[in-house]
């Protein structure tokens, strides 16, 4: 909703606990991709995985790439204590990390894309000065975003989107509601004024609970012990409105109310919505995948621009063809927060960082088992992980060769 004659914006971001259906999928796949650079800092991945249960059936699917090869047993182990580890250990709450079935088709990694990964164009042309030869694993866009609106320099709907998913599952698993089961969602409407958020306008909270609980008993909980220790007051007024469990029952869910898929939350990963999106998932691909890798670094460029102070938002995009090294485009929009000249962000940028696949795997150091922690709650702004793309140790480079 806008109002451009007042310059108020409403903007709205959602976020889904680690027991949704498609985190317990992204979950898994990173788990697989994990135990495969345990083996291997040089491992190939593409994995999927798919879940459903029924009355009579729990079902996981795991299938894609991966070298090296997972025996069917590591992979069963894996699917099932990412499930306990969730929370499914109950039939009754949608699956059971026991009474699943776990079907696991596998195969290593296609040739004909390896080659072009192994050694980029422009190494079999002579065209590299160095040994950072790695092509990009396949053809697309990734966009990094930025801002100043708050401590984790990501927008403010997403920052308590997550908050409030991650209190209904620190709450459970502490036992504190013990009615509260894996399965979640929450939902931020922010309201701007002129770019600058001011208030929260609405609060959608759909929680899975045991059967026996009443719905304002659930109610009064959820507004109490997880909205306001989450939301600050200053934020809230009169006018706040607040959505628990709108359909009145959430007992059925998890896998047996809904299918997963590892790779469907996409905006939930990454920025809420409040910046474009190029398309690909994170979840089980290793960092050869710019998918992830990309992305990750068009974050790290973002976010050291809005440190450096050199604009208060920031978009970066990157572009890469499958078997490449360079990007082959680099776009940056500042939205008119700029503190400097546009071009001179951009040509700072291109001094500071290389984005060649191989070196961002490097300056990184993404060849490490590190993903399934990214899995639940989101991969950028995660002020409780130590995560290499969130530093800021480039913007003092940034602003020197800005001229800043």
């Amino acid at each position: 909703m806008t109002d451009t004659r007042s310059g108020r914006l409403l903007l709205t971001s959602e976020s889904v606990t680690e027991g949704h259906p498609d985190k317990i999928c992204d979950q898994m796949s990173d788990a697989i991709l994990d135990a495969c650079l345990t083996k291997t800092p040089k491992a190939r991945v593409a994995c999927e995985t798919a879940i459903k249960s029924d009355e009579e059936r729990h079902w996981v699917a795991v299938f894609g790439e991966t070298t090296p090869r997972l025996e069917i047993a590591e992979v069963e182990g894996i699917v099932r204590k990412t499930l306990r580890d969730i929370g499914y250990t109950d039939v009754a709450f949608g699956t059971s990390c026991d009474a699943v079935e776990i079907e696991v088709l596998l195969s290593g990694q296609s040739v004909d894309i390896a080659q072009g990964v192994d050694q980029a164009l422009e190494a079999r042309e002579g065209d590299l000065e160095d040994d950072l030869d790695t092509g990009a694993g396949d053809q697309g866009m990734m966009f990094g975003f930025a801002c100043n609106e708050t401590a984790e320099a990501m927008p403010m709907p997403i920052v308590l989107a997550h908050r409030l998913t991650r209190r209904l599952s620190e709450l459970r698993k502490a036992g504190t509601l013990p009615w509260l089961r894996p399965d979640g969602k929450s939902q931020v409407s922010v309201e701007y004024h002129h770019g600058v958020p001011v208030r929260v306008g609405a609060i959608v909270v759909s929680t899975q609970h045991a059967p026996e609980i009443e719905s304002k008993e659930l109610t009064d909980a959820v507004i109490q012990q997880v909205i306001r220790p989450v939301v600050s007051e200053e934020l809230l007024d009169e006018a706040t409105k607040y959505f628990v469990n709108p359909t009145g029952r959430f007992v059925i869910g998890g896998p047996f109310g809904d299918a997963g898929l590892t790779g469907r939350k996409i905006i939930v990963d990454t920025y809420g919505g409040l910046a474009r999106h190029g398309g690909g998932a994170f979840s089980g691909k290793d960092p050869t995948k710019v998918d992830r890798s990309g992305a990750y670094a068009a974050r790290w460029v973002a976010k050291n621009v809005v440190a450096a102070g050199l604009a208060g938002r920031c978009e970066v995009q990157i572009a890469y063809a499958i078997g490449v090294a360079r990007p082959v485009s680099i776009a940056v929009e500042t939205f008119g927060t700029e503190t400097t000249d546009p071009e001179c962000i951009a040509t700072a940028i291109g001094e500071v960082f290389d984005l060649r696949p191989a070196a961002i795997i490097a300056n990184l150091g993404l060849r490490r088992p590190m993903y399934q922690q990214t899995a639940a709650y989101g991969h950028f702004g995660r002020t409780d992980l130590d995560l290499p793309w969130e530093s800021t140790s480039r913007s003092a480079d940034l602003r020197a060769a800005a001229g800043a």
